[in-house]
């Protein structure tokens, strides 16, 4: 894959507040038309990260490119095809939530007409437009908030913790969309939150972050086979078990942790059938266990601690 490819890049991007680093040399390729995801407690650097993104903070170290150009040339021009939520989404509170996407429009100066009327009904919002924004609930505040961020039809979209505030049914309506634009537009989007199983549900790709750090990066495809379930066998003699998986049962898709120790990731239907040809082949089963490591366990291992979300 060649650079140009990447929409997101960063290189060794730092960030340090006098004696703390709040972001430490990190790498990270995001790819057009993917969904990144980028996860980790509250106060882990997701937003630091975000601002820098944005010209909005400056980094100590490092740099970044978006749509292969560093971000300090061209701008008007670069930051166009970008649209953002950051933090609390600031709007007039004495206009309605259309008044307050015209006047954007109006600064942006290039949208369609239909664009705010579009927008509105993407995030659920066309039925309130005699409502004042001051009279708007968190959750509404934050869906006018993507709403602004979507008027103008980005090819990157930066968004932090975005289902904040959020009902379930807000939550569904704003995930499916984010999975249609990317999808169907090739729209790049690099989101964060500190909600595992929202992150999990969209992201192609995942970064956990940690005390301003990248302590893993992997694709949803690859945490998904770390983490699915099996049936482990305890056995007595862990060769002669593998064999009769394989010869017997036509079984492939097993691991061996250690000499007696077998991992099953398939057939766990038929876990009594495989015991009892184990025991009259004299093998030994000191244990049969159904197990599922869940991802929020797997990031509790990862960064130690309490779960994130």
């Amino acid at each position: 894959m060649q650079d140009t490819d990447y929409v997101i890049e960063m290189r060794k991007l730092t960030k340090k507040y006098k004696e703390r680093f709040a972001v430490k040399e990190l790498d990270i390729k995001v790819p057009r038309g993917k969904i990144y995801g980028l996860l980790g407690r509250n106060g882990a650097g997701k937003t630091t990260i975000m601002r820098m993104m944005l010209n909005l903070a400056v980094p100590t170290e490092g740099e970044i490119l978006l749509f292969g150009e560093s971000i300090h040339k061209n701008k008007y021009k670069m930051y166009h095809k970008v649209g953002s939520l950051i933090e609390a989404p600031g709007f007039y509170g004495n206009l309605t939530g259309e008044q307050n996407l015209k006047i954007l429009a109006k600064l942006r100066g290039t949208h369609k007409k239909e664009s705010m009327k579009d927008a509105l009904e993407i995030v659920g919002l066309e039925k309130e437009s005699n409502k004042i924004f001051a009279d708007y609930s968190l959750g509404m505040k934050q869906r006018l908030g993507i709403a602004a961020a979507i008027m103008h039809e980005p090819k990157l979209l930066i968004l932090d913790e975005p289902i904040n505030g959020l009902d379930p049914v807000g939550i569904v309506l704003i995930r499916n969309y984010l999975e249609r634009l990317c999808h169907e537009t090739g729209t790049t989007i690099f989101i964060s939150s500190h909600i595992i199983s929202e992150i999990e549900q969209i992201a192609d790709v995942i970064g956990i972050l940690h005390d301003g750090e990248m302590v893993e990066e992997a694709t949803m495809e690859t945490l998904h086979k770390r983490n699915r379930q099996y049936v482990e066998f305890v056995v007595s003699d862990s060769y002669k078990a593998c064999l009769i998986l394989e010869e017997i049962f036509h079984i492939k898709d097993y691991c061996v942790n250690g000499q007696n120790s077998i991992q099953l990731f398939q057939s766990f239907e038929i876990r009594a059938d495989i015991n009892q040809v184990f025991v009259e082949n004299e093998i030994k089963v000191f244990s049969i266990h159904l197990s599922e490591q869940k991802l929020e366990d797997y990031f509790k291992d990862l960064i130690g601690g309490e779960k994130i979300g």
